[in-house]
């Protein structure tokens, strides 16, 4: 198997994702990993019929996407503070460990016909603050896994991995929950955490994940972390295209389980189709970042993208043929990966190796919370307007962000880019 992996990676094309994995602490974690994605979007699957089963609501829809993602504005900036102070393994797998213990709650009250729509709201609730604090620190941690020539491929790979779960665990999870109900669905869930647990356990971080300390305290070094992000004149552009993409673009993806239902007259094998279309598109996005062998140019696409996402979603909003809303996500699901995992990576380039928890806690933050106010936003639209309007006019405001960034085009290239010569693969 330790072998097998960077083989395969070289025998498709993918040879920086094949150097990245011959990295044995990195090899690991993907090992590890590639299960835990997979049941986490069988679980996220299951939470929004789940939802969709307790109350027919696209509002709910809106408020349990938002339970999940808000906590992020609380924890995510002590967590990027943590990050670059403390053990970054040792408090990946604490916080791991916290969403495996939801994970088995969520089954036990689902099995025994005790979960309510509030009980939902609350583990909902709960994991969203254990995601918060885990998505920086497990940003944080991939340079330390791998050489610095294979962390642009890694980052990317990060995202194959975490799209194609996007698309089998969505397929996985219509089966589980048509023969067997939502309940065994959280409970593969929980099972997965075992596999990221034991991997994460035999990973050896040869050099210290302590990258900088503050004398000033916690406090002191978020705000030193918030000040270097805005007064940088790449990462500051780069962190507003995020939040334009997370507000008003991806949150189309939490109210499908009302799509499929509503627009599209299915179940929940349609929400799978929907759920897996885009996750196929994601993971070829992932694939063609991967593919990439340095930075240069990956401005001018990840600007480029906001536009096919915006043209994929009016498509998507306007259809009334279910085979058009597939490839319309197929296409939504490409451009939001090169646009995110593109945004991410020329961070992860341009960013001070002490500030990287920090900078990185802020793009877990705006991505995490801009989807949570979207989805917000659209579900208490839906309840007026439907399922589509919300849709359309998010995507048609995200056109402006897009044309704003390509003015901008030249100085975002400049400022993001410099370290275009380290190779990604």
């Amino acid at each position: 198997m330790s072998l097998l992996l960077p083989t395969l990676a070289e025998a498709i094309g993918l040879g920086g994702v094949g150097r990245a994995l011959g990295d044995r602490n990195y090899r690991i974690y993907v090992l590890g990993n590639l299960f835990s994605v997979v049941g986490s979007w069988v679980q996220r699957v299951a939470v929004g019929w789940l939802t969709w089963e307790l109350t027919e609501s696209g509002v709910w829809l809106g408020v349990i996407a938002f339970a999940d993602l808000l906590p992020t504005v609380v924890i995510g900036p002590f967590a990027g503070a943590f990050a670059d102070r403390f053990d970054r393994l040792r408090l990946l797998m604490i916080a791991q460990s916290l969403a495996f213990l939801q994970a088995l709650l969520l089954c036990g009250l689902t099995a025994m016909g005790w979960i309510t729509i509030e009980l939902l709201l609350g583990l909902t609730l709960y994991l969203g603050l254990v995601l918060g604090f885990s998505q920086p620190v497990r940003l944080a941690l991939i340079p330390s896994l791998v050489r610095r020539e294979n962390l642009s491929a890694a980052i990317a790979f990060n995202s194959i991995l975490f799209n194609g779960a996007r698309f089998v665990g969505p397929a996985l999870a219509g089966v589980v929950i048509v023969w067997g109900g939502v309940a065994p669905a959280f409970a593969i869930n929980a099972l997965t955490f075992v596999a990221l647990l034991l991997a994460l356990s035999r990973v050896r971080v040869e050099t210290p994940t302590v990258v900088g300390l503050h004398p000033g305290g916690i406090l002191a070094g978020i705000a030193e972390g918030l000040g270097y992000a805005l007064r940088h004149p790449g990462i500051a552009p780069a962190l507003l295209l995020l939040a334009a993409t997370a507000l008003l673009a991806r949150p189309f993806a939490e109210l499908l389980p009302g799509f499929a239902a509503d627009v599209f007259d299915r179940g929940v094998d349609g929400l799978a189709w929907l759920t897996s279309a885009t996750g196929l598109g994601a993971m070829a996005g992932g694939m063609w970042l991967a593919g990439r062998r340095t930075v240069a140019g990956l401005t001018r696409a990840m600007v480029a993208h906001i536009g096919v996402l915006v043209v994929a979603l009016l498509v998507f909003s306007a259809t009334r043929n279910f085979g058009v809303a597939v490839a319309a996500l197929i296409a939504a699901g490409f451009a939001m990966v090169v646009c995110a995992v593109g945004i991410q990576t020329l961070m992860q380039v341009a960013v001070d190796g002490a500030m990287r928890g920090r900078v990185l806690s802020l793009y877990g933050l705006v991505l995490r919370v801009g989807m949570a106010l979207g989805a917000l936003m659209m579900g208490l639209a839906s309840a007026g307007f439907g399922l589509r309007l919300p849709v359309a006019v998010g995507a048609a405001l995200c056109a402006i962000a897009g044309l704003w960034a390509v003015r901008r085009l030249g100085r975002l290239t400049a400022a993001l880019e410099s370290d275009a010569a380290t190779p990604s693969g």
